[in-house]
């Protein structure tokens, strides 16, 4: 992948040692307290993926988001705990000052051709090229994705006496063109803004505590999407007490799953 697009900047790793990597946060990534999560997960995964030792694709990740990422540089780690046959579990640490700030699962697997049947097919939505790219540059990561909403736009609140919904239906892909790879799709799977900002016009501060990234694409399949944008489904099932969970899906423009996601979310009232 070229190194001169700012995604790949943002995710770059130098290797120091065995299992053990420096990088360095992107101001073109960053959200509100440091850099956008989908950044930082996508950085972890990187790490493996280049590992050495790295064996087959990843199947799921697990994020935590322990404490804000400071600008500047950053260490991650990256432990294969039990490597077997075909599969392989991982343990990512991202620190700053010797202090833990981010730390992550990562389960990769060798996928065998089996019975493949798809049980959530993507929602109707119009073509991608039909809608006007919107610009919701709430923080400097939200430029570095063209978005095509179909419904769901943040920060637009909702009118008195209308039903609560935290659906976003959205097209999305690469402001500047990249191919779609495990990477950019782990970005990709945390672009929806908290599912607080559909329910109001003023902002609130909100942030991802935990996520998991379900993977059922393989790397043969986001090599033949390339540039093309992906539909993306999220929504809330309860905000309550300072938390709300969010629930994501990415389909291909031809239809096919690629990811789900689950998150836990805060917000601050």
């Amino acid at each position: 992948m070229s190194s001169s697009h700012a995604f790949d900047q943002a995710i770059a790793l130098t290797p120091l040692s065995d299992n053990l990597y420096q990088g360095t946060t992107s101001d073109a990534f960053q959200n509100m307290v440091g850099p956008f999560g989908g950044t930082t997960a996508a950085t972890l995964l990187n790490a493996v993926l280049q590992h050495p030792q790295r064996l087959g694709d990843p199947v799921s990740l697990t994020v935590n988001f322990a404490g804000p990422v400071g600008e500047g540089d950053f260490e991650v780690e990256a432990t294969p705990l039990r490597t077997n046959r075909s599969t392989q579990h991982w343990l990512l640490l991202q620190k700053q000052n010797g202090e833990v700030v981010t730390s992550a699962t990562a389960f990769f697997a060798i996928r065998r051709e089996t019975l493949s049947e798809q049980q959530l097919n993507a929602p109707t939505a119009p073509p991608p090229s039909s809608l006007q790219r919107l610009d919701i540059s709430i923080r400097n990561w939200f430029k570095q994705y063209d978005f095509r909403f179909v419904h769901g736009i943040p920060l637009m609140g909702r009118t008195e006496g209308q039903p609560i919904d935290t659906e976003s239906l959205l097209w999305v892909r690469d402001a500047v063109e990249r191919p779609l790879d495990f990477t950019s799709l782990t970005a990709m799977g945390d672009v929806f803004a908290p599912r607080i900002f559909l329910l109001r016009k003023s902002f609130t501060p909100s942030g991802t505590v935990s996520m998991t990234h379900y993977f059922h694409a393989t790397s043969d399949e986001l090599e033949e999407i390339g540039h093309g944008f992906l539909l993306g489904r999220a929504q809330a099932s309860r905000l309550h007490n300072n938390y709300a969970d969010q629930v994501a899906h990415l389909w291909s423009e031809d239809g096919q799953l690629l990811l789900t996601s689950t998150q836990s979310v805060y917000f601050k009232e």
